[in-house]
């Protein structure tokens, strides 16, 4: 069984990809992203880094004897000028900023690129984690209703003409109306948004209306950006007086499946895995 660098960023992806490595006897090796990785990866075994010290990642990988990579969490764009680069990063990072000023995807598939490069394989977070992304149809007790369904398959349609402009992965929409497309803030921030909203436009708890969608960029790697779901996406969602949140079957993983059950089943909204055209 290959040894697994796993390359954390934030938020709970890359706390289950090392459970299910753990849970399959499989050797893992965790870089934790400073400033961003959950504490609690300190229990494996692994190394703290900068963003901008590639030198001493590959060096730590090459050392702890792993044959693939994968990246999962979140990271956000940084302050480039900020950064403090050791060698290796000092010689690869204005290939990088050029790459970064055409998009986010053109910035990961550049440092995907360094990688390959070095000689590892790329691992997507949902092929470690077995298959856990959102499947067709509802999941949980609760069906949408078909306005509802109309509102979740905007919000996708709207999500992936976003992704094509390499802006985000989720939309809201409430009533055919388009309420927040997200951007650089994430799906947290922009539900928060959503929330902020005036009662008329939006549902309540006593009125739930409207659907998150989330989709893949149409031009990112799913291997390292497969958008994500929780069970924290159903408690937001459900502050913002939504019925329902849903992605595109087999392209949205789901961190903890119990857990986005329970909640979602608990606050009276829907899950559903819209199956591609």
């Amino acid at each position: 069984m290959s040894k697994l660098g796993l390359i954390a960023g934030g938020g709970a992806l890359p706390l289950s990809v090392a459970a299910r490595c753990e849970a399959e006897g499989r050797p893992v090796f965790v870089v934790r992203l400073a400033g961003f990785a959950d504490p609690h990866l300190s229990r494996y075994p692994g190394v703290d880094a900068g963003m901008a010290e590639i030198g001493r990642v590959l060096s730590a990988l090459k050392k702890a004897g792993c044959d693939a990579v994968c990246f999962a969490g979140t990271v956000n764009r940084p302050d480039f000028k900020s950064l403090k680069p050791d060698f290796k990063g000092m010689t690869l990072l204005p290939g990088i900023i050029a790459e970064a000023a055409k998009g986010d995807d053109a910035l990961l598939r550049k440092i995907l690129s360094v990688f390959e490069g070095e000689g590892y394989a790329i691992q997507g977070a949902d092929d470690i984690l077995g298959g856990e992304t959102m499947p067709p149809g509802a999941l949980g007790a609760i069906t949408p209703t078909p306005e509802q369904l109309q509102d979740l398959r905007k919000a996708l349609h709207v999500a992936e003409k976003a992704g094509e402009l390499d802006i985000g992965q989720g939309a809201v929409v409430c009533d055919g109306l388009v309420l927040a497309v997200e951007a650089q803030e994430g799906t947290d921030a922009m539900l928060a948004r959503v929330a902020a909203l005036p009662s008329d436009l939006r549902g309540s708890s006593a009125d739930r209306r409207g659907a998150l969608g989330k989709a893949p960029k149409p031009i990112q790697d799913l291997r390292v950006d497969m958008p994500v779901m929780g069970a924290r996406t159903i408690e937001l969602a459900a502050a913002a007086g939504l019925a329902g949140v849903g992605g595109v079957a087999g392209k949205l993983i789901l961190i903890d499946h119990a857990a986005i059950v329970e909640a979602a089943d608990r606050l009276g909204l829907f899950v559903w895995g819209e199956i591609p055209a």
